[in-house]
């Protein structure tokens, strides 16, 4: 299950380019699902054990100028929430910005990951490095699945009573014809 409101983040410092439009990456959908189930579950795992180390070595060189004392400051808060990553494993995310390649040569993401009561919301950049793409800044965040409806309607407001004596009553039921009596004398009815 995943835990209560959380966010950190962690970037490389990069020198700033002119600002060029981006550019959609060339990278299929199970590259993606690699890169992003591999980068939260390492994080995961580092929440989990208190040893940013790993995440650390698997980050691209500029993410690795954070020590992994520093990555410890940064996911402290999620590492005391007991925030549980998990859930990445096996849901598949939904991309609000597919994958692009920046003006700086990183490729950037973010998505979430649905699930109830919460959503992992995510932003993730790779840098390239000896041909693969490494960690490079990581955003991490936890959400509502869906918008909260809105509250019930008021009661509506109660419609005056008829008063008493305006009651309509029930109309009498139409009784079956009915025999006659026979006079005393016999005699039939003309």
């Amino acid at each position: 299950m995943l835990a209560a409101m959380t966010a950190a983040s962690v970037s490389a410092g990069h020198a700033q380019a002119p600002p060029q439009a981006p550019k959609p990456a060339q990278i299929d959908r199970n590259g993606v699902l690699i890169l992003i189930r591999s980068s939260l579950l390492a994080l995961d795992q580092a929440n989990k054990t208190g040893n940013y180390t790993v995440l650390r070595d698997l980050g691209a060189p500029g993410f690795q100028t954070n020590t992994a004392a520093r990555l410890a400051e940064i996911f402290a808060k999620q590492r005391n929430d007991n925030l549980d990553l998990s859930g990445v494993a096996v849901i598949d995310p939904q991309l609000s910005l597919l994958p692009q390649i920046e003006a700086n040569g990183l490729m950037h993401m973010a998505g979430f990951f649905p699930s109830v009561p919460t959503q992992v919301n995510f932003e993730l950049s790779f840098a390239p490095v000896n041909g693969q793409w490494r960690l490079f800044g990581i955003s991490v965040s936890i959400g509502q699945t869906a918008p909260v409806a809105p509250p019930p309607p008021e009661p509506p407001v109660a419609q005056k009573q008829p008063a008493p004596n305006s009651v309509k009553q029930p109309a009498l039921a139409k009784s079956a014809p009915s025999a006659k009596p026979t006079p005393p004398d016999g005699q039939q009815p003309k």
